[in-house]
């Protein structure tokens, strides 16, 4: 199986790197349009074209930018865009500026708010122009002076042109006064394919420059697939499985055959996940070990939810989805500036949503808000503030007992006592950025965060189901809970040269202050037939279990990250991090009540002061593709528990990974294609006899091959596809049964594809449609392996049509009604039957 599925995954690679071979049909004549002139720009021979000086002056209708030169006709461009930036990449040329190798302008006329230019390697410049609300339109003329790009901003996306090559033609001498060289992009305000991510480097580094796989799910898709629970936009990711949490009402991962319970939200470690999709801008998914930056996590990957930002345009938008099973949901997205000077910008997300389930009983209600506030205090410096409010209340629904026999049992079983709304949760969350540039060279960022939830509990849940195959065991679980998380962030970005090589340096310190208390309530309950099921079971008063636990964690994390480019198309990535970890858990029992505390605390100290290296090379060939290696380690501290009350010792994992990224059609459609091996000693597991403990599988290595494409096939025509294969198993432990043992909820297999393509001119523009299927290998359902959870393949699909400010459209989910499950821990939790999802938008 493992082989057949490396070879689909060839096949894979070997068709879209046929792609590269294939010009754009919008080129004309590109001014680089082959490797042999990119390797040809490296060589010594190359005359390196300097750029002495820059002008922005103001025009009627917006702005002209010029590079001083007196070899303009020399210099080749490379444009793109990249939601509202213009970008343009010059090569064999050299920023030469009497104040210093970098440009930097603010808001220089209505509509731009930056243009800056730099040189990102010692034998290029680069230039960005950034819109307001929608990347600009560039022309470009020649002069005495130099180059000049002629801007005019484009107020908002109604209004812009229709998209035109990216690409420039060779130039002759004109004066400033004749017809422009070729008006060179306009573009989509956004798309399936987004260049950069800090994810990786905590920096805005380009994808193809990281030595790490990662993916960016960017709000053109969470759009597009109409997103509602946040877990699902991240089955467009290769070697990632959704997984339920607790009540069915958080979303944790598989990441590469690891579960990781943990994601990242802006950064920051977050153990919230309750992530609401409205106030999300983009998901970025980094797979293999993050400790090198931040700290303990799994050594599988992490998931980095990324918020939106004030805009400096006025933006109000509202929605409104209607669907399946009374589902009701508005939201409202606002924002702009609060003074003239637009000095001070605000938005506001805000959501309800009202619904059913295709489970008996189950339904729920939340609210969420999150307003958030910048102040550009200088050009330099920044300040913003941000808050997220959320409120749940829903039915506690964990699943069913991992037994063959659920399988045969109607979906909509519920195993529990009908009890609306018997689970709550109230959660608030604060972040507050400090930014501040001392010069182009030097950046300071400083943040704090503090995430706070209380919540509670109380349930009838099924426990096991007896040997007779029909008599569903339960206990009855409640107790409150509530988390403080707070998090403080300091770092300093410095570039510097060291002869000819380049270096971006990043310091870091990090303070982590974690608080986790729970009342711990359990007792027997009535069984259920699972053939038959009779509701009414009495909630007990008095419990067999319970007791009052305390997690208290201190950390402080220092680490160092050096990216050097040795060479204009080799760099080098290293980095490292010593993580201090205090940490102190504390027990109590309760009496029968639940209430009163009987008998002496125990008390549990840990510490330790991890190290976690990270080292990873990136060769370039050519411009369009990456080779890259890397390794990487990871770190985290176990809190699970065993029956007998000892903490799991820590886990620990190391990474080896290579691959290749490769870009096509002038960088409009992307790849990565990577192999990777992780070795992981003392995973915790579920205890199978007991629940609610955990016990030590002792080592378990993962090994993959992982595929991702993302981006622009034509005008209007978006692509996200992945493909992956993966061997996660127990290659160690005292007990001998469970060697070879696959690990729980980790795909042999999996891939994902979706596409939309939207009619770009004629009397239907606007009009857009698309699907895309959703494929999960079987999964083991428990440790020891006992049974799988078989594989489905989920169909979906859209139509929409846009129309001036106005969004229609209809989303399918399970068009052809398959039965599938995905785990939910040590439950089986069925997926939603046929769905659909009817949506209205309006955006001013």
């Amino acid at each position: 199986m493992l082989k057949n599925c490396q070879l689909i995954a060839g096949v894979w690679v070997t068709s879209f790197l046929s792609i590269l071979a294939i010009p754009s049909v919008c080129a004309i004549e590109p001014s680089v349009t082959n490797a042999a002139f990119l390797l040809a720009q490296q060589s010594n021979q190359a005359v390196v074209v300097q750029v002495t000086g820059i002008k922005v002056n103001q025009t009627e209708t917006g702005l002209e930018i010029i590079l001083e030169t007196k070899e303009a006709e020399k210099l080749q461009l490379l444009p793109k865009s990249d939601g509202n930036n213009y970008i343009v990449d010059i090569p064999v040329a050299q920023l030469r500026l009497a104040s210093g190798n970098t440009f930097r302008q603010e808001n220089p006329t209505k509509g731009i708010t930056l243009v800056t230019a730099n040189n990102p390697d010692v034998n290029s410049i680069r230039l960005i122009v950034t819109g307001e609300t929608s990347i600009p339109k560039i022309e470009l003329f020649d002069s005495d002076e130099g180059l000049i790009f002629s801007v005019k901003p484009v107020v908002s996306q109604s209004q812009q042109q229709p998209e035109t090559p990216d690409t420039v033609q060779p130039r002759s001498e004109t004066s400033e006064n004749e017809t422009p060289i070729e008006l060179v992009v306009t573009g989509e305000q956004d798309g399936y394919r987004v260049p950069d991510a800090s994810t990786a480097t905590k920096t805005d580094t380009p994808i193809r420059d990281v030595p790490q796989s990662i993916q960016v799910i960017p709000q053109k898709v969470i759009e597009d697939q109409k997103i509602i629970r946040i877990s699902d936009a991240v089955r467009n990711v290769s070697g990632v499985t959704p997984q339920g949490g607790y009540a069915g009402n958080t979303d944790n991962y598989n990441i590469r055959g690891f579960t990781t319970y943990d994601n990242l939200r802006n950064g920051f470690y977050s153990q919230d996940g309750n992530v609401n999709p409205t106030n999300i801008d983009r998901i970025e998914v980094l797979k293999g070990p993050a400790s090198v930056l931040y700290g303990q996590f799994e050594p599988g990957g992490v998931v980095n939810y990324i918020t939106k930002q004030p805009l400096s345009q006025p933006y109000y938008s509202g929605e409104f989805t209607v669907g399946s099973y009374n589902t009701y949901r508005p939201s409202i997205d606002i924002s702009g500036p609060l003074n003239s000077e637009r000095t001070l910008l605000y938005r506001l997300n805000t959501a309800y949503e009202s619904s059913g389930s295709f489970i008996d009983f189950v339904d729920q209600e939340s609210f969420f808000i999150a307003p958030t506030l910048t102040y550009k205090i200088s050009d330099a410096t920044s300040l913003t503030f941000e808050y997220e409010y959320s409120k749940v209340n829903r039915t506690y629904y964990d699943g069913s007992p991992p037994d063959p026999i659920i399988f045969q049992r109607p979906i909509s079983l519920f195993l529990g006592e009908p009890d609306t709304k018997d689970y709550y949760r109230e959660s608030n969350n604060v972040n507050l950025t400090f930014e501040h540039r001392f010069s182009e060279n030097l950046k300071l960022r400083s943040a704090f965060s503090a995430e706070l939830y209380n919540e509670d509990a109380k349930t009838i849940r099924p426990d096991s189901i007896d040997a007779d195959g029909r008599t569903v065991l339960r206990r009855f679980a409640a107790g409150p809970g509530y988390l403080e998380n707070y998090s403080l962030q300091t770092q300093i970005v410095g570039k510097f040269n060291t002869g000819s090589i380049q270096h971006q340096m990043l310091l870091g310190l990090d303070l982590n202050k974690y608080i986790y208390g729970y009342d711990f309530l359990r007792t027997p309950a009535n069984s259920i037939d699972l053939f038959n099921p009779v509701y009414g079971s009495p909630l007990p008063t008095s419990f067999e279990t319970a007791r009052k636990e305390r997690y208290d964690r201190n950390t402080i994390g220092l680490y160092l990250q050096d990216q050097v480019s040795l060479l204009p198309n080799l760099k080098l990535l290293v980095g490292g991090r010593v993580d201090f970890i205090n940490r102190k858990n504390r027990t109590q029992d309760l009496d029968g009540s639940g209430t009163n505390l009987i008998g002496d605390a125990t008390t549990e100290d840990f510490y330790d002061s991890p190290f976690s290296p990270r080292v990873g090379i990136v060769y370039q060939p050519i411009e369009p593709i990456s080779l890259y290696a890397s390794y990487s380690s990871s770190f985290n501290p176990s809190s699970s528990r065993t029956a007998t009350g000892s903490t799991l010792p820590p886990e620990s994992g190391t990474q080896y990974e290579v691959g290749i990224k490769a870009e096509a059609l002038g960088g409009k459609l992307s790849a990565i294609l990577a192999a990777y091996e992780i070795t992981k000693q003392n995973v915790a597991t579920t205890d199978p006899n007991n629940t609610d403990f955990s016990i030590a599988a002792g080592e378990v290595k993962s090994r993959g091959i992982e595929l991702d494409i993302s981006g622009e096939i034509l005008p209007g025509w978006n692509i996200i596809a992945s493909y992956f294969v993966n061997d996660a198993f127990v290659s160690e432990d005292n007990d001998p049964t469970l060697r070879g043992n696959r690990l729980v909820n980790a795909p042999r297999q999996g891939g994902s594809l979706w596409t939309t393509y939207e009619i770009q001119s004629g009397d239907l523009q606007g009009l857009g449609f698309g699907g895309g299927v959703f494929f999960v290998g079987d999964r083991a359902a428990s440790l020891p392996n006992t049974f799988d959870i078989p594989s489905y393949v989920r169909t979906d699909a859209t139509i929409f049509y846009k129309r001036d400010n106005w969004r229609v459209g209809l989303n399918f989910k399970n068009l052809f009604d398959i039965q599938s499950f995905d785990s939910q821990g040590y439950y089986l939790r069925p997926n939603a039957p046929f769905t659909v999802l009817g949506t209205i938008s309006v955006q001013f």
